[in-house]
C-alpha cells in the first residue's frame, strides 16, 4: 500500500496541473465522450429507422451488437494500459472519425447501393468496440491524477458517464437533430469528441508521451478534426447528390421537418412524386386509382360528416369533396409540412384540385391516436390514408385499440375504410389488420384493387425494388353494422377507374384468398413485421 501511494504521489507530481484539477478534467473528459457515444448510437438507430423501416428491429439490432461489441472492446483495452494516455488518445480520434462519419456513410450505402443494413451492423461493432475501451483506459488515468481506491474512481467514472449519455440522449432529439439535421449533427458531435480526447492527453498527460507519440496524436487529430470540418462545409452538396441517387434529377422540394424528411420530384400532373423518408407515398400516374379504390366504397351510404387520419397531400379529400352533399370534411396529419405543401405546390395542389381552399375542408395538426382519444362527435365515414402498418410509430394505428376508438367515433350506421397493404405480396400483414379490425368491434369487408403501373409502387407500402413493387392495394371496409356488400353510392360522380363490376370483382379477389383465424394486433403485442 505504501509502495502504490508512493507511486501515485509520483505519477501526480509528473503532471501539469494539481492532483484535483486534473480528476475534474478526466471527468470533464468522460462527460463529453459518453455524451457523444450515446449520439453516435441514437444516429444509427434513427437513421436505421427511416432508411431500412421497422424502427423496433434496427434498435434491437443496434443496441445488442453495440453492447457485445462494448465488452469485446473492453477486453482488448487490457493490451493498451502501458500506455493509457497515447492509446486513449488514439482511441477517441479513431471514435470521433468513425462516429462522426457514420451517419454520412449510412445515407451513402442507402443513396447509392439501395442497401444500408450491413453498414449500420459494421458501424455499430466498430463503435461499439471503440466505447467499450474507453473506461478501463480512462480508469487508469483517474488513477494516474488522484490518490483515490479503486472503488471511489469507478463510482466517479460511471457517474460522469452516465449523467453524460442523459446529456447527451436529450441533445440529440431537441438540439441536434432539429437544429443541425441527421448528418451535420454527427459530423460536429466527431469534431467535439476528437477535440476533448486530445486535448486531455495533450495537454494533462503530455509528460507520458515521448516526441513521437505527441507528434502522433497532434497529426492525427488535427487530420480527423479536418476531415470533420471538410464535410461538414460539403454536406449539402452530399445531400444534394444523394438526393438525385434516390429520387432522379427531379427533386425540386426537399425539407426534413420534426416528423420526416419530405421529397418532391416532378412537376406535371404526370410526373409528380412525393416521398417520404425515401418511400414513394404518391405518384401522379396512377395515385387516382388507389384514391378513387380507398374513398368511394365507404362513401355509399350516409357522408355527410367525413373524418381522414393522414392524407395530408389532400387527395383522399378531394376524392370526398366531389360529393356535393357532403357538408364537411376533417383531416387530422401528423406533419403540418405535409399539409402546407399540399396548399402552396403549384404541382402538388393542383393535384388534389386544391382542395384546402375548400370552405367545407378542416385541417388539423395531431396523431391520429391521440386526436381520437378526445371527444369529437361522431362521424358518418372515417377514411384511415396512414402509412403503411409495420413495428414503427404507426403499428398502433393498425392495433385493435386504435379501432376501438373509431367504433366510438362513427354515427349508427357509419363506415370505416383502412388501407391495409398489398394483400398479394404481404397476405399476413393484410389479414393482421383485418382481424384487428373486427377485435376493435367492427364488421369487415375485404377487397384488393389491381392496376398498379409497371415499374414503380404507388400508394403507402411502396418498394424502392421495382422487381418487388407490389401489384395491387388492400382495403378493408368496415361498420359498426354488418357490410352486407360492396358497392358505390347512387350519387357517386364519374370514377375513372372504379365500377361496380370492378368493385365486387375486388371484393371476390380477397376472399379467394382469406386467412383463416389471424391473431389481432394490439398496443402491448404488436403483430406486424415485414414479411420477405
Amino acid at each position: 500500500m505504501i509502495d502504490q501511494q508512493m507511486s501515485l504521489r509520483g505519477d501526480a507530481a509528473r503532471l501539469p496541473v494539481r492532483p484535483r484539477t486534473g480528476r475534474f478534467l478526466v471527468l470533464a473528459v468522460v462527460f463529453v465522450c459518453a455524451a457523444c457515444g450515446l449520439v453516435y448510437e441514437l444516429e444509427l438507430v434513427a437513421l436505421a429507422s427511416y432508411l431500412i423501416g421497422d424502427s423496433v428491429t434496427q434498435a434491437s439490432v443496434v443496441l445488442s451488437v453495440m453492447v457485445f461489441a462494448m465488452g469485446i472492446g473492453s477486453l482488448l483495452a487490457k493490451r493498451l494500459r502501458g500506455r493509457a494516455a497515447v492509446g486513449f488518445g488514439l482511441l477517441e480520434a479513431a471514435l470521433a472519425l468513425i462516429g462522426g462519419t457514420s451517419a454520412l456513410v449510412l445515407y451513402a450505402s442507402f443513396a447509392w447501393l439501395g442497401e444500408s443494413r450491413y453498414a449500420l451492423v459494421g458501424f455499430s461493432l466498430a463503435i461499439g468496440v471503440l466505447i467499450g475501451a474507453e473506461i478501463p483506459l480512462l480508469m487508469t488515468l483517474i488513477q494516474r491524477v488522484d490518490r483515490q481506491d479503486a472503488g471511489g474512481a469507478v463510482a466517479d467514472l460511471f457517474a460522469a458517464d452516465y449523467v453524460g449519455a442523459l446529456v447527451g440522449g436529450l441533445a440529440f432529439p431537441f438540439l441536434l437533430l432539429p437544429v443541425m439535421g441527421q448528418l451535420t449533427g454527427a459530423l460536429v458531435t466527431g469534431a467535439v469528441n476528437a477535440a476533448a480526447g486530445g486535448a486531455l492527453v495533450l495537454w494533462v498527460f503530455r509528460r507520458d508521451l515521448d516526441r513521437r507519440s505527441r507528434w502522433v496524436l497532434i497529426t492525427v487529430n488535427v487530420t480527423v478534426i479536418a476531415l470533420l470540418a471538410t464535410a461538414t462545409v460539403l454536406v449539402d452538396d452530399f445531400e444534394r447528390a444523394a438526393r438525385r441517387a434516390v429520387y432522379g434529377e427531379g427533386v425540386r422540394v426537399a425539407v426534413q421537418t420534426g416528423v420526416q424528411e419530405v421529397v418532391l420530384t416532378g412537376a406535371g400532373r404526370d410526373s409528380l412524386d412525393l416521398y417520404l423518408d425515401g418511400r414513394l407515398r404518391v405518384s401522379s400516374r396512377d395515385e387516382h386509382r388507389y384514391h378513387e379504390a380507398l374513398v368511394h366504397p365507404a362513401m355509399a351510404g350516409r357522408h355527410t360528416r367525413v373524418l381522414i387520419l393522414g392524407g395530408g397531400d389532400g387527395l383522399a379529400a378531394r376524392e370526398v369533396l366531389r360529393y356535393p352533399d357532403v357538408e364537411s370534411v376533417l383531416v387530422v396529419e401528423l406533419d403540418p409540412a405535409v399539409t402546407r405543401l399540399a396548399r402552396t405546390d403549384p404541382a402538388l395542389s393542383g393535384l388534389n384540385a386544391h382542395v384546402y381552399d375548400d370552405p367545407r375542408l378542416t385541417a388539423v395538426t395531431g396523431d391520429a391516436f391521440t386526436w381520437l382519444r378526445a371527444p369529437h362527435g361522431r362521424y358518418d365515414v372515417v377514411v384511415s390514408d396512414l402509412p403503411d402498418p409495420g413495428i414503427t410509430a404507426s403499428t398502433k394505428l393498425y392495433s385493435a385499440e386504435f379501432y376501438g376508438l373509431v367504433v366510438a367515433a362513427l354515427e349508427p350506421g357509419g363506415r370505416l375504410v383502412v388501407h391495409a397493404g398489398p394483400l398479394g405480396s404481404r397476405p399476413a400483414t393484410f389479414w393482421t389488420v383485418e382481424a384487428s379490425m373486427r377485435a376493435g368491434g367492427l364488421s369487415t369487408r375485404p377487397y384488393s384493387v389491381e392496376g398498379r403501373l409497371d415499374g414503380f409502387a404507388a400508394g403507402p407500402d411502396r418498394s424502392r425494388d421495382a422487381t418487388r413493387s407490389p401489384q395491387d392495394w388492400g382495403f378493408v371496409l368496415a361498420g359498426r353494422d354488418p357490410v352486407e356488400r360492396l358497392r358505390l353510392d347512387p350519387g357517386s360522380p364519374g370514377l375513372r377507374s372504379l365500377g361496380e363490376r370492378e368493385l365486387l370483382a375486388a371484393g371476390r379477389s380477397a376472399e379467394r384468398v382469406r386467412q383463416r383465424e389471424p391473431l389481432p394486433s394490439t398496443l402491448v403485442h404488436p403483430r406486424y413485421w415485414e414479411e420477405p
